[in-house]
């Protein structure tokens, strides 16, 4: 690689101590080695600034203090970071080896593409594969219409875009990221590196996929109307059905923590 851009990476946490060295580790363990990471927990009362404190010589920042949740977290983070490259990793989410060096491969050579994600293992609560996210390419046209395929914990994307789009809507519970998707799409490229899994993202009971999936879709929803969207389009039709298969979906996730 001809040059090694600082790359930040922010983890949001609160009370996930069981998970969360193993998410630290992760970062630490890259074999990419200019990596500025930042920790923002927002007061957790388990056992999480114990284990913050074991590695702190290795993070450049870290904070526990009461905060608004997830996604004011990441913008504290955000606010901190001093890197050219952006991505964050929640703290019961891994990094695969060799993920930020990819990715930062990519943009470098790609200096036109805004934002790269890889592929996504689902992992259970003992870091099982217990399935893959759907990812795929995907563009401005086909986000507005629901499509996604972008998996959150495996992309990375330009601090100079994230300059010009963000912060994250802390009004946001759920699909801050999607919103996210949509504002860089509609300013830069941004594209799929198939191949390999970059990340792995957790679902245990705990979870907020597992115990508030049903605020994702509307909160899409909010955005797509936001940007001047129909009611006739493809994402509002894709909200209704999943809501009839939701119980599905959520029965079959919770059957893996009560068997």
């Amino acid at each position: 690689m001809q040059s090694s851009p600082l790359v930040s990476i922010i983890t949001p946490s609160f009370n996930q101590g069981n998970y969360l060295e193993a998410t630290i580790l992760s970062v630490l363990e890259q074999d990419y080695e200019n990596i500025e990471y930042i920790i923002i927990d927002g007061g957790s009362s388990d056992n999480s600034v114990e284990i913050i404190r074991k590695y702190a010589d290795r993070i450049a920042y870290w904070v526990s203090e009461k905060d608004r949740g997830q996604t004011d977290a990441i913008n504290k983070g955000f606010s901190a970071a001093h890197g050219s490259i952006l991505a964050w990793l929640n703290s019961d989410d891994t990094y695969n080896p060799g993920a930020v060096s990819e990715a930062v491969e990519y943009l470098t050579t790609h200096p036109d593409v805004g934002l790269v994600y890889g592929d996504l293992n689902f992992i259970d609560e003992k870091g099982r594969i217990v399935g893959t996210f759907a990812a795929a390419q995907t563009d401005l046209r086909r986000l507005r219409r629901g499509y996604v395929h972008i998996p959150q914990p495996a992309a990375f994307f330009r601090m100079a875009d994230w300059q010009k789009v963000g912060p994250l809507d802390p009004s946001f519970y759920f699909a801050m990221d999607y919103d996210l998707w949509v504002r860089l799409a509609k300013i830069t490229q941004i594209k799929y590196k198939p191949g390999k899994a970059w990340a792995n993202f957790r679902l245990h009971y705990g979870g907020k996929t597992i115990v508030a999936d049903d605020r994702c879709w509307p909160e899409m929803l909010r955005v797509h109307y936001r940007d001047g969207g129909s009611p006739l389009s493809a994402i509002v039709a894709k909200y209704y059905i999943r809501k009839i298969v939701s119980p599905l979906i959520n029965w079959k996730r919770r059957r893996m923590f009560n068997p």
